[in-house]
């Protein structure tokens, strides 16, 4: 609707609380002059619903409040990929996800120091995956409590997140496949590996974990 409107600085009202189907996918996309996003107050998701809302919105300093807990496949795929300006992350407060629905939700977010708490225990397929990609400012990881794992869940997670210096304990159990595949790539700050207690392991499970972590 407005993706590339370099000059937009305020965006409408966004009142509904009951969503559909890609209904603000890409709705942002570019506006770099964009330095507010409106309420999203919406509780009922749907699939696709916020898919690259603000990507590039480089002028972007403050999240909305994200108030759902019932998630749906893809709900905030790459919602603020891009936005080199937002310090602070929304609170996450679902504990039961859905497939790829944090996936690259702040890729490239180059000014996020602190990430939000994520307090699910019922993953799903590549549902964190690349969600602090190159999020160079990045300090702490949060706390990832789940015992059960999904497939790819954790997958390229923290990538390239250069100021990341310790990693999050890693309690899971029950592993799936490519469960923690290259989950710190390039992270070179991180000096320790956490503890990996799970008992049976999974194709792929570990593979290139800690790749490039030179430190």
């Amino acid at each position: 609707m407005f993706g590339g409107c370099k000059s937009l600085t305020e965006a409408p009202a966004l009142p509904a609380t009951k969503l559909a189907k890609a209904c603000y996918a890409d709705m942002f996309d570019g506006c770099t002059s964009l330095t507010e996003a409106p309420a999203l107050p919406a509780t009922e998701l749907a699939e696709y619903c916020y898919d690259g809302m603000f990507y590039g919105c480089t002028g972007l300093i403050e999240a909305p409040a994200l108030p759902a807990t019932e998630l749906a496949e893809r709900c905030y795929t790459g919602m603020f990929g891009g936005c080199k300006s937002l310090t602070e992350a929304p609170e996450l407060p679902a504990i039961k996800l859905a497939k790829e629905c944090y996936e690259g939700m702040f890729v490239g977010c180059k000014s996020l120091t602190k990430s939000p708490t994520l307090p699910a225990t019922e993953l799903a397929w590549k549902c964190y995956c690349g969600m602090f990609t190159n999020c160079t400012s990045l300090t702490e990881a949060p706390a990832l409590p789940a015992r059960e794992l999904a497939e790819r869940c954790y997958q390229n997670m923290f990538s390239d997140c250069t100021s990341l210096t310790k990693a999050p304990e890693l309690p899971a159990t029950k592993l799936a496949k490519k469960c923690y595949s290259s989950m710190f790539v390039g992270c070179t700050g991180l000096t320790k590996a956490p503890d990996l207690t799970a008992t049976g392991l999974a194709e792929s499970c570990y593979f290139q974990m800690f790749y490039g972590c030179t430190s």
